[in-house]
């Protein structure tokens, strides 16, 4: 394949990655900001020897997904915040049946239908599970159109290496911005699926499911599950940062919040950015680190196109050490530059 750079959107970037990351089924639903991805999905999908499905809604949607994982195929949908509301009876049962799969939500304006305009206000939902149950997805959050490819085929990756699902959590205005993009080459699957529900002939057959009657059944299912989610919260840690080891203040953000704290902090002394790559497991040890190391850190200030929702974590990994303060908008306000630059101004 050609490996030059083309001019894309975020949402573009997402569905090249999940082509190249092997994703052959695809389910979906329109609904703005993301609309481009199934449109893009419907074209080349066949043409890959994928699957490419409208579903008549939502819920549809997600359960198909969860039908074709259990077949071992690498699975996809995606939505945008209220559509994602609809899907978390069935991420909640994937979750249940560890079964990889890779759902995006390119996020906007909430609660309720909202408007279309770009948020992070669907953090809560994203990294403390969403459906019922005791599981967490594994919640990865582009700043740019090169990681929305990147992170999406790494989420296929580590869905199929936890049997879990995982999210790419992507605000609309990074899903809907064009920037360029270089492909890699299409990785093959490695590996057997021992569990998937390929046929029984000659061999004992495989169950998949996230129903359990017998008495203690579903609580030695959880502790497995538990222990898998431990497993990752060790191992999937991860973070970027920019001037944190020096940096007076530190500022924490995500998607498009990473990119204006950027601008910021190459412009203004003392002043320093760390960004979560994985919101689920959330890079505690990365923070920590900081904290621990940067003796002349003084304050924190999170960033967020929310009215603070990350911040709960990074209070959590502070526990009190340092001052935290919170900057955030939603509903269609996009905080600049300039806007930190005045919430930096009242911490100093």
């Amino acid at each position: 394949m050609k490996t030059e750079v083309s001019l894309v959107s975020g949402n573009i970037a997402i569905a090249y990655g999940a082509l190249d990351a092997g994703c052959r089924f695809y389910a979906g639903y329109p609904i703005t900001p993301q609309n481009e991805i199934p449109a893009f999905m419907a074209k080349e999908m066949p043409k890959a020897g994928g699957v490419f499905i409208q579903a008549e809604s939502e819920l549809a949607a997600i359960n198909m997904v969860f039908g074709a994982s259990a077949t071992g195929v690498r699975a996809m949908t995606s939505s945008s915040s209220p559509g994602i509301s609809l899907k978390q009876e069935g991420i909640s049962y994937l979750a249940g049946a560890q079964l990889p799969a890779v759902i995006i939500n390119v996020m906007r304006g909430g609660p309720g239908l909202g408007d279309i305009k770009p948020a992070q206000s669907d953090y809560f939902q994203a990294v403390k599970g969403g459906g019922h149950g005791d599981y967490h997805l594994i919640v990865l959050a582009p700043a740019g159109v090169q990681e929305a490819y990147e992170f999406t085929r790494l989420a296929f990756s580590l869905a199929e290496q936890y049997r879990n699902p995982a999210m790419i959590l992507i605000d609309g205005m990074i899903g809907q911005m064009s920037e360029g993009l270089r492909r890699r080459p299409p990785e093959k699957e490695k590996g057997e699926k021992p569990w998937a529900l390929t046929g029984a002939k000659g061999r004992k057959p495989n169950i998949i499911r996230s129903l359990f009657i017998r008495e203690d059944a579903l609580e030695k299912w959880n502790l497995k599950l538990q222990e898998k989610l431990q497993t990752i919260i060790k191992e999937e840690q991860r973070f970027e940062s920019i001037n944190a080891q020096q940096c007076e203040i530190l500022i924490v953000a995500y998607g498009s919040m990473f990119r204006a704290a950027k601008a910021v902090a190459l412009k203004e002394k003392n002043i320093g950015v760390f960004k979560p790559v994985t919101l689920w497991p959330y890079p505690k040890k990365g923070l920590e680190e900081i904290i621990h190391t940067n003796k002349e850190l003084k304050a924190i200030l999170v960033v967020e196109m929310s009215y603070g929702q990350m911040v709960e974590d990074v209070e959590l990994v502070v526990s009190g050490r340092l001052p935290v303060h919170f900057y955030g908008r939603s509903g269609g306000g996009i905080p600049s530059p300039q806007d930190i630059k005045k919430a930096l101004t009242k911490i100093k």
